[in-house]
């Protein structure tokens, strides 16, 4: 019996991303597998974050074909996957004004998930008894772990890290590195960006972007 092959969550065939004559990302071919934790590393200004953005289907591609849970980036299609996707960035996703379970019961609703998931995983990530503390007041260790909340709350199958380590102490490191773990028992896929080679130890391979052009 033939077993059949296994799908990349991620395959993009010569994708590239110019802006005011300047190539950002350039002629990147990259597939991802179930299963993978991928690590991007590079110096700043190297492209990376702009790579993520693509796999976030955040950006559309001026060259090249890409898809993401089959869905080719720069359509339409990609609103379908997005749910499936989560995203750990430079600043915490968060809405300032509200208290940290109000982000939650926000995400919550956008994304019809369940809402009586939402304290234990505050209590998850330490948050419990600041559950009521708006954003904003909240130190950014506290933001960076109601993100990390978030992301628990939504389950994502494709977990995007873009210096996600970066400023956190040990703790806060644990619950990432649980979270990629989570991701990739269920058959997802993790990308992790960062210009530390020492965030991306765990990586089960490292692909390195400069100027643009990433490599092996």
């Amino acid at each position: 019996m033939r077993l059949a092959a296994v799908q990349p969550l991620v395959a993009f065939a010569g994708v590239g991303v110019t802006r005011d004559g300047n190539a950002l990302v350039d002629d990147v071919d990259l597939e991802i597998a179930p299963g993978e934790v991928v690590g991007i590393s590079g110096p700043n200004g190297s492209g990376k974050t702009t790579l993520l953005r693509l796999v976030a289907t955040l950006l559309r591609p001026d060259r090249g074909e890409g898809t993401v849970f089959g869905a080719r980036i720069g359509t339409s299609q990609v609103f379908g996957v997005r749910r499936n996707i989560g995203v750990v960035g430079h600043e915490p996703a968060l809405v300032p004004e509200l208290t940290i379970r109000e982000n939650l019961d926000h995400v919550a609703r956008l994304a019809d998930l369940d809402r009586s998931r939402i304290v234990p995983v505050l209590e998850t990530v330490g948050l419990a008894g600041a559950a009521d503390r708006r954003v904003r007041a909240a130190s950014r260790g506290m933001q960076r772990r109601a993100e990390i909340a978030q992301i628990l709350l939504r389950d994502p199958s494709l977990l995007l890290l873009d210096e996600a380590a970066s400023g956190l102490d040990r703790d806060a490191q644990g619950l990432i590195e649980a979270l990629t773990r989570r991701v990739v028992s269920r058959g997802g896929a993790v990308v992790t960006v960062s210009h530390d080679p020492a965030h991306l130890e765990g990586c089960t391979r490292v692909l390195r972007i400069t100027a643009g052009r990433l490599s092996a």
